[in-house]
């Protein structure tokens, strides 16, 4: 059986990403698109679904508006351009929550997840005529009153402040309002590792560890003992 797939969302384009990347999965089948919550209702009260990708910010009524109102619930994952509503849309037992614009190897990680609670057996396999060929990974975070592009590659660390995050690159820091945690779901797990509740750091930029810190551009920054084991584990560190 396949897994029966919704998109909703007011953006046509956004439309035509999710279906292009879900051609490469043969477990999925689209059994509708839409561009309003409305029309998603109707189509939910009328067809059996699995999984809807589904955009915040549309018409009518908001993406997460529409989950509340629904009695039984298909796995969702929500897509939009706007960070704020992600604890929401975590409250709600979503399975992902992807940024726009989405990134084919972050839609990969949701794609993971899915197949994983669907207990699908086969493995990813990819169309041979797919011209996806997306290799930069980029977060929107809003900064200054304007959503900003950053190159995943590019962070530093990230350091929690309250209800705030310091993101820190090699030349600049960023400041957004935004919670650690949020950020810790949107980053690749094989290229960062969170080494305290206020810090996450990219691995391939740290310079030097010890059991109780790690050193990046001349900062050190404290492991958690929380931490400790996640931290010894990716940075193979000997106790």
């Amino acid at each position: 059986m396949k897994i029966k797939v919704l998109i909703v969302d007011d953006e046509p384009h956004a439309i035509e990403v999710i279906e292009n990347y879900l051609s490469n999965f043969s477990e999925v089948e689209i059994i509708a698109t839409c561009n309003d919550g409305i029309s998603a209702f109707k189509i939910l009260q009328q067809k059996p679904v699995d999984l809807m990708f589904l955009d915040i910010q549309m018409p009518g009524i908001k993406g997460t508006d529409l989950v509340k109102s629904l009695k039984k619930q298909p796995r969702i994952i929500f897509t939009t351009a706007f960070t704020e509503y992600a604890v929401e849309g975590f409250e709600l037992e979503a399975v992902d929550y992807l940024i726009k614009p989405i990134s084919f190897d972050r839609f990969l990680r949701s794609m993971d997840k899915v197949l994983r609670h669907f207990g699908a057996q086969q493995q990813i396999v990819f169309s041979q005529q797919s011209t996806l060929v997306e290799k930069d990974t980029f977060l929107y975070l809003k900064v200054d009153r304007k959503m900003m592009k950053i190159a995943i590659k590019d962070i530093l660390w990230i350091e929690s402040q309250k209800d705030y995050i310091k993101v820190v690159l090699q030349n600049k820091e960023l400041i957004s309002k935004q919670k650690i945690s949020l950020i810790e779901e949107l980053l690749p797990e094989d290229e960062f590792v969170r080494i305290h509740r206020s810090f996450i750091v990219s691995i391939s930029k740290i310079d030097s560890y010890y059991a109780y810190a790690v050193e990046i551009n001349n900062k050190e920054l404290p492991i958690g003992r929380n931490y400790k084991a996640e931290t010894q584990k990716k940075l193979k560190m000997i106790s």
